[in-house]
């Protein structure tokens, strides 16, 4: 099965040349890192896993080169385990998709088929289901940067939760590192999710301070709290919580906000902004 880009030349450009370019701009600009990242990557793997903004390019797209920076520092995995929130509708309440190739103007990505049916194996929650990939751009968007960096030599394991209450995350985090751990696979475990939605600026900042900060203490439980108590409009709570359950479940027990702005840090329009955050977990 061949996933076909649903938000080309939406989301990012659809011309492979124009997306390259794209991308670079991420890399360049002002609320990016300010610079290319280097080829040939690192000898060591540094990071367990990332929450990465999921809006189109030109708003969210410097502040996830962040994420994409770091990892070219490091070494290339051997799997990217992508997590996304379900905005369709469609499909089960986790959907993985455990079988075919993802394109993106870029070129083929192969999903890891032998780690993606090990963690639908291990947990009690997720299905093998493709109709919630169809149209989703969560987890879509993250691919273009990993190829960037990487070529076509890694694989990555698609997942889209309906379901993200703590019990769904926390499932999902400890079948992921339950079944690389059996298996010795490499990976890297993204979150894809935006945070505060059409809010004034300052408000979304206050209101995103204070998720970032259960994420950067490493509590989903905490996350989950502050979410409810202060009406955060965080779209991907249930990928970041399954993240951190992941993270603590391989040992790790730091992290690092790489770079926070809004949608009217670019716009100039800081009425009505959305949230966006690159974090590092290791």
């Amino acid at each position: 099965m061949v996933r076909r880009p649903a938000v080309a030349g939406m989301f990012y450009e659809a011309d492979p040349e124009a997306l390259r370019s794209q991308i670079e701009w991420c890399f360049t600009h002002t609320l990016g890192p300010g610079k290319l990242p280097p080829r040939g990557g690192g000898s060591e793997r540094l990071s367990v896993g990332f929450v990465s903004p999921h809006a189109g390019y030109m708003y969210s797209g410097p502040v996830a080169a962040h994420v994409y920076y770091q990892l070219a520092l490091e070494k290339k995995p051997d799997t990217v385990v992508i997590v996304g929130p379900n905005h369709t509708g469609l499909g089960t309440l986790v959907s993985v998709m455990v079988e075919g190739v993802w394109e993106t103007p870029l070129g083929r990505v192969e999903i890891d088929s032998e780690l993606a049916k090990l963690i639908v194996k291990y947990s009690d929650l997720a299905d093998i289901d493709d109709k919630a990939h169809l149209f989703e751009h969560s987890v879509e968007v993250q691919v273009p940067f990993l190829q960037y960096i990487y070529g076509d030599e890694f694989r990555i394991v698609p997942i889209v939760m309906w379901d993200q209450t703590p019990r769904a995350a926390r499932d999902l985090g400890e079948a992921v590192a339950k079944a690389a751990a059996e298996l010795g696979r490499d990976v890297i475990y993204i979150a894809s999710s935006d945070f505060t939605h059409y809010e004034p600026h300052e408000v979304a900042a206050k209101k995103d301070r204070l998720a970032i900060d259960k994420i950067l203490a490493l509590d989903p439980e905490g996350l989950h709290e502050v979410i409810q108590r202060y009406d955060i409009s965080m779209c991907g709570p249930g990928p970041v919580m399954s993240m951190l359950y992941y993270a603590r479940a391989r040992g790790a027990s730091n992290a690092q906000l790489l770079k926070y702005a809004t949608s009217g840090d670019v716009t100039g329009d800081r009425s009505s902004v959305v949230g966006y955050a690159a974090i590092r977990v290791y």
